[in-house]
């Protein structure tokens, strides 16, 4: 049975700030994970590749993306959404 898109996106989560994925929630910020710039655009580049996707290239500007980065939860319904929109 393949993995979930919300286990896949805290695992690679988790591996960009260094964490184990078993403490990662979907309640948790990105902020809180202590993930930095780097850290936050490899995230991003393991999503596009993981799911191939193309994550909008303003997605750290809540008001100019769809692609929401504000928790694990709202990353995991944006790449839901962007999974959803391919042809």
């Amino acid at each position: 049975m393949p993995r979930s898109v919300e286990a896949q996106v805290i695992d690679i989560i988790a591996r960009h700030a260094v964490l184990d994925p078993e403490t990662v929630t979907v309640g948790m910020t990105l902020d809180e994970l202590g993930l930095d710039s780097l850290g936050l655009v490899e995230t991003i580049f393991a999503i596009e590749e993981t799911f191939d996707v193309s994550v909008p290239f303003n997605a750290n500007d809540p008001a100019g993306s769809a692609f929401d980065l504000t928790t694990v939860g709202t990353v995991v319904t944006s790449v839901e959404a962007l999974i959803d929109e391919k042809p």
